[in-house]
């Protein structure tokens, strides 16, 4: 599964603690966390988010949103209700709008045994009242949230399994207007990540066949590329659900396969003119565990993972 992040901020969840990334001060090299946030006692974070300013975090549980103010302090929770026994197969996932005035949670509601339907909720950032809420027809194991960096509407990609991805788009308006709610009409297509400039958004095929690149807000297909476009051989090699946009004209996609002598996977990752829809080189990473370590952040720098679990920002020579 991809890693949560936005443009400006990511978090790690190790020992114990949200580890905050403010990519705007950052430089090269291993990071060094910028803030930390200690969850409750007894909490195992499923996925969090935090202010651009850094003055608070939220992440969830698998039954509960909780809201952490910048000194840790707990501001407010929601529980997930009713409390879910089942210890696996739900991930709820969460995200901050830009603005920081809202809190996006995915509850994969059905595989947690909590009703027929998953749910979309958005609350007030500061208050933690529901200002949205939105029943989804899937039955998801858990989502990533993209969020667009100018108009602060809400992609989520729903994953179901072997039964495909569902991906949406939410808004809550600051003027007070009714939320909207969309669903693309596709059922076979992962959402990776979104423009810079958020004009477009990429996907990959569920059965991992071709990646594509969509128009923002319409979901239109500008190009797609299969397998081949890039010199493999489609019957052997893959797309991976990996990748995103480098920069605003340039878009890394993440080629795998198997070596049969070596037993293990292999990945490849190239890069692609979103401009022209051509394929134009490659980019030489290595990652330490998966393809979705690699996380490009679209000003031409990109996000592995370093030994010590903290991220390593690198950029071209």
């Amino acid at each position: 599964m991809l890693l949560p992040r936005t443009r400006q901020v990511v978090t790690r969840h190790f020992d114990g603690r949200i580890h905050v990334y403010d990519l705007a001060r950052a430089g090269f090299g291993e990071l060094a966390p910028t803030a930390v946030f200690r969850p409750r006692a007894g909490d195992e974070v499923v996925s969090s988010a935090v202010r651009p300013d850094l003055r608070g975090a939220v992440y969830t549980t698998l039954n509960e949103i909780v809201s952490l103010t910048s000194a840790g302090e707990v501001a407010w929770t929601s529980s997930f209700e009713p409390h879910s026994d089942t210890p696996y197969g739900h991930r709820p996932c969460c995200a901050l709008s830009p603005d920081a005035r809202t809190v996006w949670v995915y509850r994969p509601d059905v595989m947690a045994g909590r009703g027929q339907s998953d749910q979309w909720v958005a609350y007030d950032a500061d208050s933690g009242a529901v200002v949205a809420r939105h029943e989804l027809e899937t039955s998801g194991h858990g989502g990533i949230h993209l969020v667009h960096p100018t108009d602060g509407s809400v992609y989520l990609d729903v994953g179901e399994g072997q039964d495909g991805t569902v991906i949406f788009r939410g808004a809550v308006p600051a003027t007070g207007a009714e939320p909207e709610f969309a669903a693309y009409p596709w059922v076979d297509r992962c959402l990776v990540d979104m423009a810079p400039g958020g004009e477009q958004f990429m996907t990959v095929d569920h059965g991992q066949n071709d990646v594509a690149f969509h128009h923002h807000p319409s979901g239109d297909v500008l190009f797609t590329l299969p397998v081949e476009a890039f010199g493999h051989d489609p019957e052997a090699d893959f797309v991976e659900w990996a990748g995103g946009y480098l920069t605003p004209d340039t878009a890394v996609v993440t080629l795998g396969g198997e070596d049969e002598d070596a037993q293990r996977e292999w990945y490849r990752h190239h890069l692609v003119d979103v401009r022209t829809g051509t394929v134009a080189g490659e980019l030489a990473v290595e990652v330490r565990r998966s393809p979705y370590e690699l996380a490009p952040l679209g000003d031409g720098t990109w996000l592995t993972e370093a030994p010590s679990g903290h991220p390593f920002r690198w950029s071209a020579p």
